[in-house]
């Protein structure tokens, strides 16, 4: 409970941030930058809002990714493995530094975080400035050749560069919203400011429902590539071990002990549950699906 409560605060005040930095950022940038280079939107009213727009979508949309790691790490009680005593521990760094030297990245830092649940995730702003974070569920529960496909999974979201190509597919959404949201409620602003308003924020909140269907595919179609990467460094036989024991471990009641998922990390990680989404919204592909997938790498 408090540690929800804690992550909820976090990202309040991370909002708020995010909210005022870009009000000044935009103000800036429409106001001073842009004029001084001949180019002068405070005119038009139609190219201002589309300026806002893109400020809004797409800083807010860096902002996250830039802040992702500082918030997963407050998200859980996690501990950095520096200098690895136990021989999992040992597991977890070897794999992720042989998996970066190999890909030519820097090391990520590597974080153990305390869940029973099998779960493992990766964030950070660029390839060279990543986090890979395990459950304690997660080296309990696998065997080593498991925990490696695992790994190698986390470690191919961040070569492939998935965080920051999700990152510009969600400004691209945030400013579609946004722009068209204030584009229709404009009008009726102009007559009376709170019916627009209203109309502006049940514009935003379903066009922002919608968004998301673009946004989950290609979490999805990430997924499949992630997976594919993992079978091609430690076999296919690993990775697909490693998704029927996250399958079977998931089918289990949820203890206590248990800290709930956190769905502001949900997308983040190797497995999330489908109970609360499902389909066009679904994050995760089905466990079934990335399976066969692997089975059949040419279907």
């Amino acid at each position: 409970m408090l540690r929800s409560l804690k992550g909820i605060g976090l990202l309040i005040i991370a909002n708020f941030l995010i909210f005022f930095t870009l009000v000044i950022s935009g103000t800036i940038l429409i106001n001073v930058v842009l004029p001084s280079f001949g180019i002068d939107l405070r005119g038009s009213l139609t190219a201002n809002e589309f300026a806002w727009s893109l400020v809004f979508g797409f800083g807010g949309a860096f902002i996250s990714l830039f802040m992702s790691k500082f918030l997963a790490k407050r998200a859980y009680r996690m501990q950095q493995v520096i200098n690895p005593t136990t021989d999992k521990e040992k597991l977890v760094y070897e794999t992720v530094a042989h998996l970066a030297e190999r890909e030519g990245i820097r090391m990520p830092e590597v974080w153990v975080y305390w869940d029973d649940a099998p779960n493992a995730f990766a964030t950070g702003p660029t390839r060279n400035n990543a986090m890979v974070a395990v459950s304690s569920g997660l080296v309990m529960h696998m065997n080593d050749a498991e925990v490696r496909a695992v790994l190698a999974h986390e470690v191919g979201h961040v070569t492939n560069g998935d965080m920051l190509a999700s990152t510009l597919l969600q400004g691209l959404m945030n400013t579609f919203v946004y722009f068209v949201a204030r584009m229709i409620a404009r009008p009726i602003m102009e007559r009376n400011y709170w019916a627009g308003f209203a109309v502006y924020m049940v514009l935003q909140f379903v066009l922002s429902i919608l968004a998301m269907i673009p946004v989950t595919w290609f979490s999805r179609r990430r997924e499949f590539r992630a997976d594919a990467y993992a079978a091609s460094v430690v076999g296919a036989a690993s990775m697909i071990s490693a998704l029927q024991k996250l399958e079977y471990l998931s089918q289990r009641p949820v203890t206590q002990e248990e800290p709930a998922e956190d769905d502001a990390l949900a997308t983040m990680k190797i497995y999330a549950a489908h109970g609360k989404v499902a389909g066009l919204f679904a994050t995760h592909p089905p466990i079934q699906a990335r399976i066969e997938a692997l089975r059949h790498p040419q279907a």
